[in-house]
């Protein structure tokens, strides 16, 4: 009998025990009967999804419970973005993930614009920095994508090469070396962008980098859509942050090739849609959920998820999902709002999709890329949970799907590299 693997990535689910949910986190205060069902049929454990220590980004998260190991594969942030959305990138580009930003002079007052930037009104700001901004011996191509979040490309005129060896100006995240790694605190000013290695095409591209985002923090000062937002008592879009560059296109193991299974993905960001191209995934065509990620939108395209997952098992050995609705509150310290999420999560997405698939003939892995604390606003390096159940898997005798009761159950701590061997063992 073929055994098929569903295997769902709930992003930045971990989270800190909250006073206000009698020490609780927002995972085991949420009404979760189906995951729990789920965890009390299977076996469950905890992952650090990159290695101890390590606060990941989502890109180095998502590698680790993939298979590769993101200290040696990783080929940058930014490249995997500007892959995400099909940008034209060549070996010795320098490839950016960007956030648009909210700054007085040199010091940021959000990070994100208020989250209320619309994805209209990026686009249209990226379209006057590509318009108006002119680098000293080099082009560029700035380009948005969903709310705040944006790609960019640096290339010399000369076809010299950029070096990704340079630090990000976004002061939240740290390059360790092809890694991004996000930090708790941080002091909330733009930083300089600096060549980590004594080569020319470092140097060179950190001095680019430096000229776009001083450069382009000018046109976007004078803007009419910043001038619009201002009337309106919203904050700026008037910085552009840079960080996790990469300068070289990836050339990894197909998922195929490494793990022996056709593998389909529904995935949201662009980031992600780009992990899944590198990888030889094949992208399924699902709507975006509701960007609030509960309520009656959200629990609508939660349950659409749901059917197409179901159905597209049928074409797929293995179905990966990606949900982002977790983490986006926990960035703003929303732990109400993000017990909403995972409740309708459990809801609309379980909730839909368990009595439309045979349980004895499918493996269903639920964890997450990354813990987000509502108490930090940050991600953060504590392990986070897993689940494994149906198709020969018998039961440990776990009780529910949160991070304490997780921690009991008998798969232990796992790395984020050691899961899918593991479900690929299982599945046969």
């Amino acid at each position: 009998m073929t055994t098929s693997l569903l295997y769902v990535c709930l992003d930045g689910l971990g989270d800190d025990p909250i006073p206000e949910f009698d020490g609780r986190t927002p995972l085991e205060a949420a009404e979760t009967p189906n995951l729990d069902a789920l965890a009390a049929r299977g076996r469950t454990g905890t992952v650090l999804t990159v290695g101890p220590g390590i606060a990941p980004e989502s890109d180095i998260g998502v590698f680790g419970i993939l298979g590769y190991d993101p200290h040696e594969e990783h080929p940058g942030r930014g490249v995997l973005e500007v892959l995400g959305i099909g940008m034209d990138f060549h070996d010795g580009d320098l490839a950016y993930r960007v956030n648009f930003a909210t700054a007085d002079g040199s010091k940021i007052i959000d990070r994100r614009v208020g989250r209320d930037l619309s994805s209209d009104e990026a686009h249209q700001l990226a379209d006057e920095v590509n318009r108006t901004l002119a680098l000293p011996g080099a082009s560029f191509e700035l380009r948005a994508t969903i709310e705040h979040r944006g790609a960019l490309v640096l290339r010399s005129d000369d076809g010299t090469s950029l070096s990704a060896e340079v630090t990000n100006t976004d002061p939240a995240y740290r390059r360790d070396g092809h890694l991004g790694v996000a930090l708790e605190t941080f002091e909330p000013y733009v930083v300089t962008a600096e060549a980590v290695a004594d080569t020319e095409a470092a140097r060179r591209a950190a001095a680019l980098t430096n000229a776009f985002v001083q450069g382009s923090a000018a046109v976007l000062e004078a803007s009419a859509v910043n001038a619009k937002r201002r009337a309106q008592g919203k904050l700026p879009a008037n910085l552009i942050l840079t960080r996790d560059g990469g300068d070289r296109r990836p050339s990894l193991q197909p998922i195929r090739e490494r793990f022996g299974l056709k593998w389909g993905c529904f995935v949201e960001m662009p980031v992600e849609r780009g992990i899944a191209l590198a990888l030889r995934m094949e992208p399924v065509d699902a709507p975006r959920s509701d960007p609030t990620g509960f309520g009656p939108a959200a629990g609508s395209a939660y349950a659409a998820w749901a059917e197409l997952a179901a159905d597209a098992l049928d074409g797929f050995q293995a179905l990966y999902v990606h949900i982002k609705g977790p983490d986006v509150p926990a960035h703003d310290g929303r732990f109400e709002d993000k017990r909403a999420v995972i409740t309708t999560i459990d809801q609309a997405f379980f909730g839909e999709l368990l009595p439309r698939i045979d349980l004895a003939r499918t493996i269903i892995a639920v964890t997450a890329d990354h813990a987000t604390s509502c108490i930090k606003r940050a991600h953060t390096a504590d392990p986070v949970p897993l689940l494994i159940a149906g198709g020969p898997i018998d039961p440990d005798g776990s009780s529910a799907f949160g991070e304490r009761a997780c921690a009991e159950g008998s798969l232990g701590l796992l790395r984020g590299v050691q899961i899918l061997p593991r479900l690929v063992q299982l599945a046969g």
